[in-house]
């Protein structure tokens, strides 16, 4: 008698990598269906200027479209601020061009920002983003003095003029600087009509968008590398993770001085030193919430470091309680000075050399100053910078150990100086 053919069998663990790849395929469907679910769309604002017969957006609509096209979806255009609204100047204004029967600037300076927005700027001629930014490349000596007095009026940093920064400024010459130093430190360069500063380095053109300057990649143009590496410690921070898998679904456009945790549910660059948050109101002074000069050498606390304080814990409070808050201060305190502590051994290493004259007075002409520049200026600003903005792998290995390695190879140099001149 003839029996039913077995049907084919197949491979036990064929069988189970099938299973497994569907499942893996289901999760990936449900993955990228969530997230298209609870991402937030990006809706670009109507084109206010599309059917505009403005002679000068007929014009640059043809020769330059990319500007038309990003200004007329701006919040700036939509409020019916015009062209010559903030380009157009009389013949004798300082750097006005002439251009199609009329004078304009071809970059408007913080001089017509001030007229719609005098509060930022007052607040922002405060800031260590303003002419103290500017000297730190510059040097003091290009100011007038009627610059030079508002400069030592600014509470932000202390007056140092034609430091360190700028001696290697020199050294690089001018034709490498214009790539490298200018590009940052220029937010702080008076213009030709003696106002001071460039809006547009945060507030890029001529979109003036909201979402942009909150994101911290704003920041990143200038506050990354070896001396201030913000964007990097912020990354690797509890914040920035947060960002980075969750900043998406952020509200980007909330109307200024009504941000929550609803909104923002972690800080940015903007939420800690700038945006009106908790308690706090908005501030262009960037270091109006903190408590110490941590971009110095030997850092001291500001002149108004307890209000300043208050106002960045008031930040904090709607995520921390005020236990967590307290305590992280006073770690990052002590961790401020230690940092002090390394860059005062260092000087006290360096001390002698000067004193019997066996480096010369010129600034970088000889290796052991470069070691001595980068103790305080990359490691010691990194340690404290990681330390406030809890980024440990920068604190540690960024910072405080080169600092370390930085005092031996400080002290080896020192003794090789000193046993060549038969000390």
């Amino acid at each position: 008698m003839d029996h039913p053919a077995t049907p084919p069998r197949f491979p036990r663990v064929l069988v189970v990598g099938l299973v497994s790849l569907l499942v893996l395929v289901g999760f990936i469907i449900i993955i990228r269906l969530a997230g298209i679910k609870n991402a937030v769309p990006s809706a670009q604002p109507p084109d206010v200027l599309a059917n505009s017969s403005d002679e000068c957006v007929v014009c640059h609509r043809q020769s330059s479209p990319g500007i038309v096209q990003e200004y007329g979806h701006s919040k700036m255009a939509a409020a019916k601020v015009g062209c010559t609204d903030c380009h157009e100047v009389a013949s004798t204004y300082p750097g006005a061009v002439d251009h199609e029967g009329t004078f304009v600037l071809a970059s408007p300076t913080t001089a017509k920002c001030q007229r719609c927005h005098p509060a930022e700027t007052a607040q922002y001629l405060q800031s260590r983003h303003s002419l103290p930014a500017y000297v730190a490349w510059a040097g003091s000596k290009v100011l007038s003095p009627d610059l030079l007095a508002q400069y030592k009026s600014i509470p932000e940093g202390t007056f140092a003029p034609d430091t360190a920064r700028n001696a290697l400024a020199v050294l690089g010459g001018g034709d490498v600087t214009t790539f490298t130093c200018e590009t940052c430190h220029s937010i702080g360069k008076p213009a030709l009509d003696n106002s001071i500063g460039r809006c547009q380095a945060c507030h890029l053109r001529h979109g003036f968008s909201l979402e942009q300057v909150r994101k911290p990649e704003t920041c990143n143009a200038c506050h990354i590398g070896p001396d201030h590496p913000q964007w990097e410690i912020y990354q690797e921070s509890p914040h920035g993770i947060s960002y980075a898998t969750g900043g998406q679904a952020w509200n980007w456009s909330a109307e200024a001085g009504t941000l929550t945790v609803k909104d923002f549910p972690a800080p940015t660059c903007a939420t800690c030193h700038i945006s009106g948050f908790g308690g706090a109101a908005t501030t262009h002074d960037v270091g109006d919430r903190l408590d110490w000069y941590l971009f110095a050498s030997t850092s001291q606390q500001r002149p108004a470091w307890q209000d300043n304080r208050v106002r960045m814990q008031t930040v904090c409070l709607p995520c921390h309680n005020k236990t967590f808050i307290d305590d992280f201060y006073a770690r990052a305190d002590k961790a401020t000075v230690a940092v002090n502590g390394y860059v005062a051994q260092s000087q006290q290493i360096m001390q002698p050399l000067r004193d019997q004259k066996l480096i010369t007075p010129t600034q970088f002409d000889e290796p052991i100053e470069y070691t001595e520049f980068e103790l305080w200026h990359h490691w010691g600003r990194t340690t404290k910078f990681g330390s406030w903005m809890q980024g440990p792998d920068y604190a540690q290995w960024h910072g405080a150990y080169e600092a370390i390695k930085a005092l031996a190879e400080l002290r080896d140099q020192a003794q090789q100086i000193l046993k060549a001149a038969g000390k």
